[in-house]
């Protein structure tokens, strides 16, 4: 038996040194691996075309040896590859260990890849975690190693590593974190830098500083047991207080900065890696974005918002059959701030949350005609408090208001009487319908929009209207190719689950496009009086305004878009201008963007809705003495029957009273 597993043993080592050597046959006979490989991350647009690069040339200056640091070298030998001078490419010891630690947890989470290996793998791999690239990192190592000297090898990795923010290479980072070269930096300073690479994200000393501090020291712990540095320079580079100055954004002279950092971060969701193994990875991202669509919204927030003022906006076009995000706007300007307010900021959306409440109020029975008094109210509420909202500035009808003129005007005693006669609660469960997932709490006040909430969000609930109530996911990405040319995803096309009546939305849309008809003046005129003489189409929409909030979301049957203005402090907006800017963005957008399109594309009917002209005074049917008239949409069964006759012609003559009579037995009398 023993003779056996002595045979056995010697033929395994004579089967690993075969394997072994004819690894390094091959990569002899491969000859030297270029030292010049990019692997940019591309961006493409809806149309194929480039519109950003997550690597290029402008992020990352290439050094000599000799112009690093000493100090910045050595942390990085000993905190990375304690070996490196020692090894040809691959450290067998730590190789070993590593790979007993993944095989007991059947994973790939430790490490133990050389320098080189990490080299290779920038150069030429892409950064997932699986057995094959593993084998190619060590076969590019061997190759490396057999044809490039150390010195090289090393140069060549402290050029191309990643240290975050956009900066690749160690003379990026040290401009982009000190504002000096990397000949400059002190121990401190080096020890900072060495510690980011094992995880950028983790170990951002902007972003991290307490993990980033915690790592610093345990690598100046290493250089001073290796003997790398004095006891004086350990105490004084621990205690030193390092000052950041980071200045380095790129993405502001790309188009869309915004909408690409939303393309990194739902890419990292797809494929289940970290933004900085994307962003170097060279992958070829094909997106959603609309170039013109972009480039649109773009010149319009810079035309519209006064370059002095510290106004913000957040925006968002989609298309609603699909969810797919055509358009972007985080901030003004994302060299001064990157933050994304369409996506992250919660803002209270003002009565641009109300159509989610008319939704409920038509399930449980609410039409356009549906009338309720417009009145200063004080509501007495459950737990014994007085609620008492106001119209804008002060405005009532002081009589019954129907629903398409509650809207229009956007009346806030008719949003809380239907609020508190649906229920908070019901207000609550249908916001969630429509994805809204922030917190809801159901109070008086929710029906004038006092929650607060993402652009994002309420972009999506209009394009449930928009599309009939099917249930979509905004999105930016349709597929991703890796380096070697494979498609790793692509989104598969599935029409989404439908959540609303088809209906109930198509008469929610049609009552949401009161808001530009003029028909619909009462009190006070409708809402989108300011812009409807910019608009050569129809589109549904509302607006909102609280006391740091301006918005303004609308859309035709083919686009969402949805603005937000405000102050990132939340202070008032006082100018009276800047109440107007959500407004005009939004116009001048959607016609940009329709500008093109011949067919006026129209809201369709589904069937079971019908459509009557309504007097909007007294909710009848209208008569051709009415000083107003609209059409409205009604589910069958629900159509009025009731001409108004508050508006009537006086005949002057008897016989003319006569005809008249006649006329109105003819055609006027009540539908059976």
């Amino acid at each position: 038996m023993k003779k056996i597993l002595f045979k056995l043993s010697i033929g395994l080592c004579i089967l690993t040194s075969l394997c072994i050597a004819t690894v390094y046959f091959v990569a002899f006979l491969l000859g030297a691996p270029s030292l010049t490989s990019e692997k940019n991350t591309t961006f493409y647009s809806a149309q194929g075309e480039i519109f950003g690069e997550e690597r290029g040339t402008e992020n990352r200056q290439w050094i000599s040896l000799d112009e690093i640091s000493p100090q910045l070298i050595d942390a990085t030998i000993f905190v990375e590859d304690q070996r490196f001078f020692q090894h040809k490419g691959l450290d067998f010891k730590r190789l070993i260990k590593a790979g007993l630690t993944n095989l007991s947890t059947m994973s790939l989470k430790e490490g133990g890849s050389t320098l080189t290996q990490q080299y290779a793998r920038n150069l030429y791999l892409t950064h997932e975690k699986t057995w094959t690239r593993k084998l190619k990192e060590a076969f590019y190592a061997v190759r490396l190693e057999m044809f490039y000297k150390k010195e090289e090898i090393l140069e060549g990795y402290l050029n191309t590593i990643y240290y975050g923010h956009g900066a690749y290479g160690i003379e990026a980072a040290s401009n982009y974190y000190f504002n000096k070269s990397a000949q400059s930096l002190t121990l401190a300073e080096s020890a900072m830098l060495a510690g980011i690479p094992k995880s950028p994200t983790y170990y951002s000393p902007i972003d991290e500083p307490i993990r980033a501090k915690r790592r610093q020291k345990h690598i100046l712990n290493v250089m001073l047991q290796q003997q790398s540095i004095r006891e004086r320079d350990h105490f004084l580079a621990t205690r030193e207080i390092v000052a950041y100055s980071p200045s380095f954004r790129p993405k502001q002279q790309l188009l869309g900065p915004y909408f690409q950092d939303a393309v990194l971060q739902e890419a990292t969701e797809i494929l289940q890696m970290d933004v900085e193994s994307i962003r170097s990875g060279g992958y070829d991202i094909y997106t959603t974005l609309d170039v013109d669509q972009q480039k649109l919204l773009e010149n319009q927030i810079k035309t519209v918002i006064d370059p002095g003022s510290d106004l913000e906006i957040g925006a968002i076009a989609l298309n609603p059959s699909n969810g797919a995000i055509r358009a972007l706007v985080g901030g003004k300007n994302y060299e001064t701030s990157p933050f994304n307010r369409a996506l992250h900021a919660k803002r209270l959306p003002g009565s641009t949350f109300k159509p989610f409440l008319y939704y409920a109020a038509l399930e449980k029975g609410y039409n356009a005609r549906t009338m309720i008094k417009s009145e200063p109210t004080a509501f007495t509420l459950a737990n014994g408090q007085t609620y008492q909202p106001d119209n804008y500035n002060g405005y009532y009808a002081h009589k019954p208001i129907t629903l398409a003129q509650a809207i229009a005007l956007s009346d806030n005693i008719y949003a809380v009487k239907t609020h508190l006669y649906l229920g908070p609660e019901r207000l609550a469960q249908t916001a969630k319908k429509f994805g809204i997932s922030s917190d809801v709490p159901p109070v008086a006040s929710l029906a004038l929009g006092t929650a607060a909430v993402s652009v994002e969000e309420m972009v999506k609930g209009y394009a449930m209207l928009a599309n009939g109530g099917l249930d979509i996911r905004p999105y930016t990405i349709e597929k991703i190719v890796n380096y070697e040319g494979k498609t790793i995803f692509k989104r598969k096309r599935s029409t989404g689950k439908n959540v609303l009546d088809r209906k109930k939305t198509f008469i929610l849309t049609d009552l949401m496009t009161g808001m530009f008809d003029p028909e619909l003046n009462g009190y006070m005129e409708v809402t989108g009086s300011p812009i409807t003489d910019k608009l050569t189409r129809t589109y549904a929409g509302k607006s909102g305004t609280t006391t740091s909030d301006s918005w303004m979301i609308g859309y035709s049957p083919s686009l969402v878009t949805g603005i937000w203005t405000g102050y990132d402090d939340n202070r008032p907006i006082t100018i009276v201008r800047e109440l107007s800017y959500a407004k005009d963005i939004w116009a001048d957008f959607m016609e940009g963007v329709h500008e093109q399109q011949a067919d006026k594309n129209y809201f369709k009917v589904p069937e079971g809705v019908v459509g009557v002209p309504i007097d909007p005074d007294t909710g009848k049917r209208a008569t051709p003495y009415c000083p107003s008239s609209r059409v409205m949409y009604f589910e069958v069964g629900d159509v009025p029957t009731q001409y108004c006759t508050d508006h009537v012609h006086e005949p002057h003559s008897e016989d003319e009273r006569g005809l008249f009579k006649k006329w109105f037995e003819l055609f006027l009398q009540e539908e059976p």
